[in-house]
């Protein structure tokens, strides 16, 4: 079991594995790259480099696997965009550069776990689309040829063979995979440390700064001095703005439902939807007599769905429409994914620093994919190679594929601040129940109030330490998530999740319980630098 994660959720991956503990950094300490978060898309490049003997130091702020890779689905399958649409919008080439980094970033992690002898369920398997026919996408033949001309091995097949539904007509991806992620991180960590290369957790990362020629990383327990930092914090904390608005945080859901053993074909499937749903199978013990059918999808904006949970109830009853031996529910978790505005993921150079500063964000559907290209990549270039996915991956890409998502991001974003200007979510604290929270209006403030299952209340300012929006509850998680750049924070106010990198401010509730429901104006001698917008 995991000691810390970013959430009140528990995977089906958390409860059937333990990864190693490590110390937190308390000292100042040099070596050749840092590496700043412990999930895939860190310790693999941690890895990676150590094999090229370079000195490596990795630091995550909780710990090995608690951010978003112990809430992923952990499958290998083609890219969210699917092959049609990267060949329309991008071209041929950079159709196929992206199928072989797909392809090789399989083959990496299957090389790895036979190398170093980790046993964490690695599995080929085949995968397959098949469209809707009242919405989605629908021409499959499209999809087929271009994923064919990219090199992908595919084929038409008139359903998706063994299963109790008719799905009609599907897309055959062959020689797709899976396996169990935090099984996977704890070989990695093991394989990094006999590699010579140092784990901190517990170690909250605040801040770089440096030059071409060396870089030093603030951290909550000292400074590491480094050649090359490479941040690989789902969505990077060392951009204020830029990376920020070519991405957008959405919550992702998924359940866990027992089925009997053989029930259900050991496929991966992916429906074209909206919303879509896709599945996977995980056999929680090789002694179990029983399957979990992990099921997905629901995705909406990070703090723009204050009680999500009947996202779970409507992913359940996707589920037994199609699953009807489907028994009961095991496991609800929900996980964050940062969706790039052009389709494919960014990998490499921080565009905002000097050129020994990388970044791996942009994950999309694809987070164990994209992770491990980004961490291939980002080894190349630091060990001074070639590598033709470079400006596929480049952050410094403009946005003008994808325009239009682009600009209904951005708006989607700036009208988040006129919260500000919004009463309370609620008239008074006597309305939070216990283990809920709600962001209430006190004078020219927006307080996040929380109230603990013994009845006392813990105020904190609602405005997200990031670019300062208003930060609203999320009943499922037990956290205050950003609606603007998916930051999230929890009950103490510490945060979970980037980019922002600082705590909620603690704030004192006046005497009485009434909180005006309708915005006061700032008194006329200024306004108050810790609320509101940032201008």
């Amino acid at each position: 079991m995991l000691e810390e994660t970013n959430g009140a959720s528990v995977s089906v991956w958390m409860n059937t594995a333990a990864v190693p503990v490590f110390s937190a950094l308390s000292e100042d300490i040099e070596a050749d790259v840092c590496v700043i978060g412990a999930g895939i898309a860190g310790l693999t490049t941690a890895y990676l480099l150590s094999r090229e003997g370079k000195q490596v130091v990795l630091i995550d702020a909780l710990g090995i696997g608690a951010g978003e890779t112990g809430r992923t689905t952990a499958h290998f399958f083609p890219p969210d965009e699917w092959y049609v649409d990267i060949e329309d919008t991008f071209g041929p080439g950079t159709a196929r550069l992206v199928a072989d980094s797909f392809a090789r970033a399989t083959a990496l992690v299957e090389s790895i776990a036979r190398q170093e002898g980790i046993d964490c369920e690695f599995e080929r398997l085949d995968g397959y689309l098949y469209a809707l026919p009242a919405n989605g996408f629908k021409d499959l033949d499209k999809e087929c040829e271009a994923a064919r001309r990219a090199g992908v091995d595919v084929d038409i097949l008139p359903r998706v063979p063994g299963l109790s539904f008719d799905t009609g007509r599907c897309v055959r991806y062959r020689n797709q995979a899976q396996f169990h992620p935090l099984k996977y991180l704890g070989g990695l960590a093991h394989a990094l440390v006999r590699n010579g290369g140092k784990i901190y957790g517990g170690t909250r990362a605040t801040g770089i700064k440096g030059n071409s020629r060396l870089q030093t990383v603030a951290t909550s327990g000292g400074n590491i001095k480094a050649k090359a930092v490479v941040v690989a914090t789902n969505t990077p904390f060392n951009d204020r703005v830029a990376m920020h608005t070519k991405q957008a945080g959405y919550r992702t859901y998924v359940i866990g439902m027992r089925v009997p053993k053989g029930a259900v074909p050991r496929i991966l499937l992916w429906d074209t939807g909206d919303p879509y749903y896709y599945i996977r199978l995980e056999t929680p013990a090789p002694d179990a007599g029983h399957d979990i059918l992990v099921v997905g999808g629901a995705d909406h904006k990070v703090g723009q769905d204050i009680h999500p949970e009947h996202r779970y109830d409507e992913i359940e009853r996707w589920a037994r429409d199609r699953f009807p031996m489907a028994q009961a529910v095991e496991y609800r978790w929900s996980g964050e994914v940062m969706e790039p505005s052009d389709g494919p993921a960014y990998l490499g150079r921080n565009p905002m620093d000097d050129n020994n500063v990388y970044i791996i964000t942009g994950d999309s559907g694809n987070g164990m994919t994209h992770t491990t290209i980004g961490a291939m990549l980002i080894t190349d270039m630091i060990m001074g190679r070639d590598n033709p996915w470079e400006p596929v991956y480049d952050p410094a890409r403009k946005a003008v594929h994808g325009i239009a998502d682009f600009v209904s991001e951005q708006a989607n974003t700036l009208s988040q601040y006129g919260q500000w200007m919004t009463g309370g979510e609620v008239d008074s604290v006597q309305e939070i129940a216990a283990g809920s929270g709600a962001v209430v209006r006190q004078g020219v403030h927006k307080l996040a109030v929380y109230r603990d299952e013994q009845g006392g209340l813990h105020a904190m300012s609602a405005k997200c330490t990031h670019l300062g929006c208003v930060v609203h509850w999320n009943s499922a998680e037990h956290s205050w998530d950003c609606p603007c750049h998916g930051s999230r924070f929890g009950l103490d106010g510490e945060v979970l999740h980037g980019p922002a990198v600082s705590s909620l401010e603690a704030m004192t509730l006046e005497a009485g319980d009434m909180m005006p429901n309708t915005p006061q104006a700032p008194a006329s001698h200024g306004r108050n630098e810790s609320d509101g917008p940032h201008r």
